[in-house]
């Protein structure tokens, strides 16, 4: 198997999708899943987990083009666009039957949008922050908090992946599985030449990476 999945499906992000998804979110077949920066290195693994096990995914992601490619490519049932100017209608008319588990990698604004349509007894699991990362302005908390956790009985829980060492070898031996079975494809997505690194980590902090972003040394 290529090396560079152990920095992506195989590594930290995939353990943290595996993990946050079916530990923490404690996914079952015929959830549906929606998924904040779905193209990114965690995003377009979880997505491909929960149609494994039997879910229907929806993804977020920014541009038209990454909306296209989460549908043909990653496997997502549906995928929005946060930039539309409808996106409010849309992530509406893409989740009719509710959202049972909102895997949350943004904050901020979409994490407000999303709990709007959580369903009652659902799970937002709180995996990381990306609209507040880049910017010396970041958003407070969204309006709905504690209210619609409240009425709905949502469980909202954050997590490190760290507190699953343990089981990581039991994690990456069945997404190996996954991954020569066919059913599972990761995305590295490459620059090659360690000079190429500081581009690729600003391109990647403006969202240009699909799938886990690596810099490939040599061959």
């Amino acid at each position: 198997i290529d090396p560079a999945h152990y920095l992506g499906a195989l590594g930290t992000n995939g353990l943290t999708a595996y993990f946050g998804l079916t530990d923490v979110g404690g996914l079952n077949e015929g959830n549906t899943v929606l998924v904040s920066a779905a193209a990114g290195s965690v995003g377009h693994i979880v997505g491909q987990i929960a149609k494994i096990k039997g879910c229907q995914t929806i993804g977020i992601t920014s541009t038209i083009e990454k909306c296209e490619l989460l549908r043909s490519k990653v496997g997502y049932d549906a995928a929005v666009s946060y930039r539309s100017e409808n996106f409010r209608g849309e992530l509406k008319d893409a989740c009719q039957k509710g959202v049972d588990i909102y895997f949350d990698n943004t904050g901020g604004d979409i994490l407000g949008m999303a709990l709007r349509r959580m369903n009652e007894h659902s799970c937002i699991i709180c995996c990381g922050v990306v609209s507040q990362y880049d910017t010396s302005r970041p958003a407070g908390s969204p309006t709905g908090i504690p209210g619609l956790l409240v009425n709905k009985r949502i469980r909202m829980q954050g997590f490190l992946i760290f507190d699953y060492a343990e089981k990581y070898a039991a994690a990456r031996k069945e997404m190996k599985n996954w991954i020569k079975s066919g059913v599972f494809s990761p995305i590295n997505d490459e620059f090659h030449g360690l000079e190429q690194a500081p581009a690729a980590f600003v391109d990647l902090l403006a969202g240009g990476n699909v799938g886990t972003r690596v810099i490939r040394v040599e061959d």
